[in-house]
């Protein structure tokens, strides 16, 4: 049958396929319903007024009916549905006053699911009718549409962009605010996860990438020239600077020559090791706090509350030890985990160091040499080609078991991407949350320099166009993953929003 075929060939798992079944969904039912001459609204906010809204009702639905689009409806437990699902509504109900809400489920639903859920509603009055639809009810109207689902089910994603794109300007500061009660929401009920990259660091300081390997380059051709007078530290600086505007090395590549350079034979990482950690604190910014407000916030996110820790566990891909020291401040009981046969008490706050760790004081820390130490292309490498590394395994059981929170991470990597590709097939809609910057008009149409501002892009109106749907775009390949976007514009935004999701819940 014509429906069958097309959810077979959607059929991923995970966020991708429910997203463009429900893109399908709606277009076709959209075609449906104005062929009649009625209204037919796709949803510009999924928490109020479910995916799609036919106000004037369609076929056998006489009034508004709320559209409700679930992969495999089936699959959730009964109690819960009703929960989420159906009680949900009953405040939308109040504004909207819909007779009906239909969901459209792509698997076919049981009839022990259906019934179940007419019993449960019988004990309750509800002043609005449930109806289930799956693929034979879908059948019935593709049917009847034949010309367009076949161009609909071939432009999916598409026609998926064109609905978010041509919805009203969005006040995306307003978006976010709805999205930071959510994620309020799921910190409060615990099992949570704190996933951090260089941004949290750089708040403190802490130098980048290119800056730390930029140090290393003159820290490892400073030992090669030793006897040689003629090379000072600036001229060796200024050949760094010169080889890197005109090779332009990889990042990882870079690091691999250096550390073959630095650590002078195959076997012996230990000189490597000791020159990274020396440039890595030796950089840092002292005119910045290393106690940072971001670094603050997340420490009183990890603050055991009344009703227990909301934070489970806290993957870093830093180096530094600047967070363990914020907690120690705190009094927040941890454990830092850098090799796969480290154990944690049940009391303890379990910090993972998927990357390596190089803590300033390397004393405090027992094997250390054990860690393997993500920092170029081998040991990028080792962990990307093996499934079962300790590293990977703690990373996809925090997607699969907790919300996460991103913080300070690009989202480019490509090892932390397909992890949230393989733990988001077992989930419909996005579970966890990522902070990424959204770009102003203003600093993408202007040159800042030092003396003077200027203008780079002319046609301005456009570019605010054309960042829309940057944006837009962005946010529609994270949903795939299973992340729904935060953005910010400025660093100081972020720890004002992890200061708003736990400020209700310090005791």
């Amino acid at each position: 049958m014509m429906i069958e075929d097309i959810i077979a060939g959607i059929d991923e798992g995970g966020p991708k396929s429910y997203y463009a079944f429900e893109t399908f969904v709606q277009h076709l039912l959209k075609h449906h319903i104005e062929s009649q001459e009625k209204r037919f609204l796709i949803s510009t906010d999924s928490i109020k007024y479910g995916d799609a809204y036919a106000p004037d009702g369609f076929d056998q639905f006489d009034g508004p009916t709320i559209i409700e689009v679930k992969f495999n409806l089936s699959r959730m437990p009964v109690k819960i549905f009703i929960e989420r699902m159906v009680y949900r509504l009953l405040n939308e109900y109040t504004e909207n006053n819909f007779k009906t809400v239909l969901f459209i489920s792509a698997k076919p639903i049981s009839e022990r699911f259906i019934l179940r859920v007419e019993d449960e509603l019988k004990r309750d009055s509800f002043p609005f009718k449930v109806i289930f639809w799956g693929p034979a009810e879908l059948n019935r109207i593709a049917s009847k549409n034949k010309k367009v689902v076949s161009k609909i089910a071939n432009n999916l994603f598409a026609l998926r962009l064109s609905s978010a794109i041509s919805k009203p300007i969005r006040d995306w500061k307003q978006e976010r605010g709805s999205i930071v009660e959510n994620l309020k929401s799921c910190y409060k009920k615990g099992q949570f996860s704190l996933f951090l990259g260089a941004g949290v660091s750089s708040s403190a300081g802490m130098p980048d990438w290119n800056t730390l390997l930029n140090s290393l380059f003159v820290t490892y051709f400073t030992q090669e020239f030793d006897k040689d007078i003629t090379m000072g530290d600036e001229d060796i600086s200024d050949l760094v600077s010169r080889l890197n505007s005109v090779d332009e090395p990889s990042a990882l590549m870079a690091a691999r020559y250096l550390r073959k350079g630095l650590s002078k034979g195959d076997g012996d990482a230990k000189k490597f090791i000791e020159a990274v950690t020396k440039n890595l604190y030796k950089l840092r910014n002292s005119e910045l706090s290393i106690d940072s407000d971001l670094i603050k916030s997340i420490a009183s996110m990890c603050l055991p509350r009344r009703t227990g820790a909301k934070v489970q566990s806290v993957i870093t891909y830093n180096f530094d030890d600047l967070l363990e020291r914020q907690l120690s401040n705190n009094s927040i009981l941890h454990r830092c985990i850098y090799t796969d046969n480290e154990s944690y008490d049940p009391d303890e706050l379990p910090i993972y160091h998927v990357h390596g760790f190089l803590p300033e004081e390397r004393k405090s820390y027992d094997g250390l040499d054990n860690s393997t130490l993500v920092f170029s292309e081998e040991g990028y490498h080792q962990i990307y080609s093996d499934s079962y590394h300790w590293s990977n395994l703690v990373q996809l059981n925090s997607f699969r078991e907790s919300t996460c929170l991103m913080v300070g991470l690009s989202m480019t990597d490509p090892n932390l991407r397909r992890l949230l590709e393989i733990s988001s097939k077992n989930i419909e809609r996005s579970k966890h949350f990522a902070f990424m910057k959204r770009l102003s008009s203003n600093e993408f149409c202007y040159e800042i320099g030092k003396e003077k501002k200027s203008k780079v892009i002319k046609n301005v109106d456009g570019a605010d166009k054309f960042l829309e749907l940057h944006h837009t775009l962005n946010e529609e390949l994270m949903k795939e993953l299973g992340v729904t976007v935060i953005w910010y514009e400025t660093y100081d935004d972020i720890p004002k929003i992890l200061r708003e999701v736990t400020k209700h819940e310090i005791y």
